[in-house]
């Protein structure tokens, strides 16, 4: 029969890894949810930039725009740049694969960091 100390320290380490891999779970959920909305955020733009008439200088005067109220609202990851590369990932993705295919690559680029 276990003593008290090793029932103790059993119990610790199985709560511990559950506590573990809930929160691995919670973090590749919000990944894949965040991946998704930055697609969205992408989507958005060209459909908006489609419709404008000059594109080149209409696009620019959006993002810059868009960046500006939407750091102001929900603060960093919104810069000019960011909104550019969510646009990117749109149009280099949306013709040819899901989104849970894109995810891969996308977690892939925010590990490196160019959204992060």
């Amino acid at each position: 029969m276990m003593n008290i100390e090793t029932r103790k320290k059993n119990i610790y380490v199985e709560i511990s890894n559950l506590l573990k891999e809930s929160r691995k779970n919670i973090i590749s959920s919000i990944n894949s949810k965040i991946a998704n909305t930055y697609f969205l955020i992408g989507k958005r733009i060209v459909e908006e930039e489609q419709n404008g008439n000059e594109r080149a200088e209409y696009g620019k005067e959006l993002l810059k725009n868009l960046s500006k109220n939407l750091i102001k609202e929900f603060g960093k990851g919104f810069s000019v740049r960011n909104l550019e590369q969510m646009r990117k990932f749109y149009i280099t993705y949306s013709i040819s694969q899901t989104v849970s295919v894109e995810f891969k690559l996308w977690k892939k680029i925010c590990i490196c960091g160019i959204l992060l």
